[in-house]
């Protein structure tokens, strides 16, 4: 059994961010492989989020001190509670460490585990944070759910390029260097461009305050955030350019799994050339500088210029960050001495990508 603590004291929420994509559809491949896993809470009773999974295991524990008791292999998302386990334990760290207020709690809570990390970037983030070697932090990468491969892209018949801004209504996601770039010349008022913003995040009291905004905005349509990979996938697909202008000043994306899921249908990305996002190209991103308007406009002009995104970029992004090699990867450092995977890992080999200055 391999049981995977969501965080004390929190209910593991549907469609609201990586942390919770990432584990379900970790969850989910393991049984496929005939692997037991679940998923495990602590303090929330019931109330713990099942109810939006109903084919994943869940068990709710009172209190931390359960987790003592559970058989088998146990894997910490995130916040690793400090008690004792009956095998060695493992965390996954899917956010970039806090400030250094937080250090020596966290160095105590990973004493004695495994580090896992989502990417080159984060893994040497959470090597210097917790005063440990690179090579003592694990990476395994996220992946994309397979729907976004499978998605079919109807016909663009309103011959303009549609752009969609998918991340947090968040500072960190680069939502106000959007809200300038929509400001410059080239971009205000081009008939040619059609900007969506979704409200995710919009529950949190940052949120609240960007979706007003956005809202006010009139060259930016709102719309409601989707809270299922299925309708997600279906969302881009409607788009040609999924931006992720994300913050570098104070904060960085560790991975960025926005981008791998647009590439995988079939939509081009400009990302900040910043933390885990240049980590995330699969033949379809172009890297701007970030906190730059004038760049992002320029990425947008680039990815513009570019014409459709190609089925043969598409064809060979499927096959990088799948559920497949992502569980390939956790079972390896899970289980280095044990034959748990029935095919060899695909290397994931990074496409080299454009930089716009």
């Amino acid at each position: 059994m391999i049981s995977f603590i969501w965080p004390p004291g929190s209910k593991l929420p549907a469609g609201t961010g990586g942390s919770e994509n990432y584990t379900v559809g970790q969850v989910r491949e393991l049984i496929r492989r005939g692997i037991s896993a679940q998923v495990v809470t602590v303090g929330m009773g019931s109330n713990d989020g099942r109810n939006e999974f109903i084919d994943i295991p869940f068990i709710a524990l009172p209190t931390v001190a359960g987790i003592s008791d559970l058989d088998g292999t146990v894997v910490f998302i995130n916040e690793a509670a400090v008690v004792s386990t009956k095998e060695p334990a493992f965390v996954i760290m899917h956010i970039p460490p806090p400030d250094d207020r937080g250090r020596a709690e966290i160095a105590a809570m990973i004493k004695g585990r495994t580090l896992i990390a989502t990417s080159k970037y984060a893994a040497k983030l959470w090597a210097d944070y917790v005063g440990r070697s690179y090579d003592d932090v694990h990476i395994a990468y996220p992946f994309a759910e397979p729907c976004f491969a499978t998605e079919v892209r109807p016909a663009n018949t309103t011959h303009k390029t549609r752009i969609l801004f998918a991340g947090r209504l968040s500072a960190q996601k680069g939502i106000y260097t959007l809200l300038e770039m929509l400001h410059m010349e080239g971009i205000k008022n081009n008939p040619d461009l059609v900007f969506s913003v979704t409200t995710a995040g919009s529950d949190k009291p940052e949120g609240k305050i960007i979706k007003l905004l956005v809202d006010a905005h009139p060259h930016v349509t709102v719309i409601p955030a989707r809270k299922t990979p299925v309708a997600m996938a279906q969302l881009m697909a409607v788009h040609d350019i999924v931006i992720m202008p994300s913050n570098s000043q104070y904060w960085h994306e560790t991975f960025g799994i926005v981008s791998v899921e647009a590439q995988h249908t079939g939509v081009w990305v400009v990302a900040s050339n910043d933390g885990g996002l240049p980590e995330t190209n699969c033949g379809g991103v172009l890297l701007v500088k970030p906190d730059e308007p004038e760049a992002l406009a320029a990425g947008i002009m680039a990815a513009m210029a570019r014409g459709p995104f190609d089925i043969s970029i598409r064809r060979q992004a499927v096959n990088l960050f799948t559920v497949e090699q992502s569980v390939d990867n956790l079972l390896l450092v899970l289980f280095p001495a044990e034959k748990l995977i029935t095919k060899p890992v695909e290397k994931i080999v990074l496409k080299s990508s454009i930089k716009v200055l």
